[in-house]
This record gives structure tokens, C-alpha cells and sequence, in this order.
């Protein structure tokens, strides 16, 4: 359960009005563009909200496990993000990451969990912080792609922009009428190989923002983890509670 809570680590109203979900239409990429249009037009797609509240089904497997979960997201952009597991119900697990620390415990062992991002970038194969993870979340590029240089291909009727500097392998597709991120992939080899894929099968369009409708996650180092996440319910701008604390008498976990 701690690594379900680590690795994925509004009902509210829109100008009093529920937001609805509509199905954003995907188009082919079909002529050749520059790196710089490509990056442009993936960052217009703005997100112009304050709070951010989600609810979702989440099925995680790894070598050893399989669970389907419910989750609710919270996310006060820029500053926060709360994390509720929930299995029949029932609060499995609470994870609370700002950009200084991560924060989270789980009830079935009964530990608890308080440091910095290095868990989270060993678990999902790429160095993570709090801005990565919400722009995970999203569905926007985790890394800023005005700071590398990339090449542009089509590839599979999608945009691919491509880096690999340092042995690191970075590669992300875009579909052709909006340029909305449909994968993202981080990879590095050398003697312990991992590698990061995330992709986003389909986008909804709401009037504060185009966001992914699922989450398709797969996280190999050591083992692979796979995180498949379905958006249900989003809701923009309410007043957002963020409660988190450690229960009492919960151990304290600390990874090498």
C-alpha cells in the first residue's frame, strides 16, 4: 500500500455551475513542424484553475500484488497536493505533497512516511518533484521542454519530440489538432536501467481546462509497476480543505 500512495503521489463549482466532461477530438499529426511550434502549442493549452479536485478508480499491480482502488485528488496548484486511497470506502491510505516533502501512511501495516522526492524518483525511474507529479497529474510534459533542445518527428501519426543527453532518454507525443501530450517516456541505462511511461489514451475539455480522462503508468527498475488511473468526477475553484495528519501510534518508515 505504501508504494501505491508513493507512486501515484473538483465536487466543488464552476462559476456555480458543475463542470461537464466533454471528450476532447484527437487528430493525426499531418505535416512536419519545428520543435518550437510543437512545445508552443502543447503549453497554450492552459490550465486556469486556482483548485483542482478529482475523483478516481486506480488499479495498481506490481510482481507481488493487484489492487483497485478509489482515489481523490486534491490539488491547490502550485502549492499542494492531497492524495485519499480508498477501498470500499474505507481510507486505505492519505499520501500530502508540497514542493518541499512528501508525506504519507497507510492503515493495513500501520507505518508512516515523511522525506524528500528521492522515494518517489527510485520507485517510478525518473527524478521527480512536486512540479513533475502535478504536471503528471494534468497532463502536462513533467519536464519544462523550453529548457532542452529536442528533435521533432512524426512518429505513429503523433508529434515526437526527442532528447538524449547525458544517457538520458526523454521522448514525448502529441496528438496533431491541439498538441495534447499523449505520452511521455524517460529512460536511462547504464548498470541499473529504468524507465518511466506515461500515457493519456483520452482528454476532456472543460471550461478552465483540457485534462486527461485516464492515466496509463508503467514504472520499471528492479520491478515494474503498473498504475492505471480513470478520471470520474472534476470539479474547478472550490474552497479546498487539505487535511493530513500522522495517526497516532502509526511506526515511522525510513527507506535507505
Amino acid at each position: 500500500m505504501k508504494k501505491i500512495i508513493a507512486a501515484i503521489m473538483v465536487l466543488s463549482l464552476l462559476t456555480a455551475c458543475k463542470s461537464k466532461q466533454v471528450v476532447v477530438e484527437e487528430q493525426a499529426a499531418d505535416e512536419a513542424r519545428s520543435a518550437k511550434e510543437i512545445i508552443n502549442g502543447h503549453y497554450n493549452n492552459a490550465k486556469n484553475f486556482s483548485t483542482l479536485y478529482i475523483k478516481a478508480d486506480v488499479k495498481y499491480s506490481d510482481s507481488r500484488q493487484s489492487q483497485s482502488l478509489t482515489a481523490e485528488i486534491r490539488i491547490k496548484k502550485d502549492e499542494k497536493i492531497l492524495i485519499s486511497l480508498r477501498f470500499l470506502g474505507i481510507t486505505m491510505a492519505k499520501g500530502y505533497i508540497t514542493p518541499e516533502k512528501v508525506s504519507y501512511y497507510e492503515k493495513l501495516n500501520g507505518t508512516y512516511f515523511e522525506g524528500d522526492y528521492e522515494v518517489l524518483s527510485r520507485w517510478l525511474g525518473t527524478e521527480l518533484d512536486f512540479y513533475k507529479m502535478q504536471n503528471m497529474l494534468i497532463g502536462e510534459a513533467i519536464y519544462d521542454l523550453h529548457k532542452d533542445i529536442y528533435k521533432p518527428s512524426i512518429e505513429k501519426d503523433k508529434y515526437k519530440l526527442m532528447s538524449d543527453r547525458n544517457g538520458i532518454i526523454k521522448e514525448f507525443f502529441f496528438e496533431g489538432a491541439n498538441y495534447l501530450l499523449k505520452q511521455q517516456l524517460i529512460a536511462q541505462g547504464g548498470p541499473e536501467p529504468r524507465s518511466l511511461d506515461i500515457k493519456y489514451p483520452a482528454h476532456t475539455e472543460h471550461p478552465k481546462a483540457i485534462l486527461p480522462a485516464k492515466i496509463n503508468i508503467t514504472a520499471q527498475q528492479k520491478d515494474k509497476v503498473t498504475i492505471n488511473i480513470a478520471y470520474n468526477n472534476i470539479t474547478f475553484d472550490e474552497d479546498l480543505s487539505f487535511p493530513f495528519s500522522i495517526p497516532q501510534g502509526f511506526e515511522q518508515i525510513f527507506i535507505d
